[in-house]
């Protein structure tokens, strides 16, 4: 049997080199082309739900309105586009070019049915805003809770009320 000599820091060493690779694989996106399809872009998006409308923003810097793809049904609002930036440096004689691109696609889903044929955007600045009016049936939905003994059972029902009743429901805050 051999006898091996114990280095407590080789582990350490170890873990210092696949860092320092995970870095420079990091790093070196932008310069060559080979991790540029594993970093994306996610765009942030916002929803604002009043009694009448949806409103969705989505931020989108650097991205042109022509280079958009807004999809919208009842239940959900598709965007894809593709983003485009360019980095050009001089630095002592040396031109340096970056050209980076990224395909995204969003799909959000929307807590209530909306009017798709009548919905409004505007694009401003790298936000994308939608106002998405609600359908008329979410809008005249009333939903009756039960209590028991000041706590809910887990039990509600939804009703439909006439036209007539509408002005006199309690309406959402």
């Amino acid at each position: 049997m051999a006898i091996v000599r114990f280095n407590p820091f080789r582990e350490m060493e170890t873990m210092q080199r696949q860092m320092n690779r995970l870095f420079d694989e990091v790093m070196s996106y932008g310069t060559t082309g080979e991790s540029s399809e594993s970093i994306s872009f996610v765009p942030a998006a916002e929803i604002q739900d009043s009694p009448d409308a949806i409103k969705l923003r989505m931020e989108l810097p650097g991205i042109e309105p022509n280079d958009l793809d807004v999809q919208v049904s009842a239940e959900a609002v598709s965007v894809r586009g593709e983003r485009k930036s360019e980095i050009k440096s001089d630095d002592r004689g040396i031109h340096r070019s970056e050209f980076r691109y990224a395909s995204f696609q969003r799909v959000i889903p929307l807590p209530s049915r909306v009017q798709n044929q009548q919905v409004q955007a505007e694009f401003k600045n790298g936000v994308l805003c939608l106002t998405l009016p609600k359908a008329e049936e979410e809008k005249n939905r009333v939903v009756k809770v039960n209590l028991m003994n000041g706590q809910t059972n887990g039990h509600s029902e939804s009703l439909e009320l006439p036209q007539d009743q509408q002005s006199q429901a309690p309406q959402a805050s």
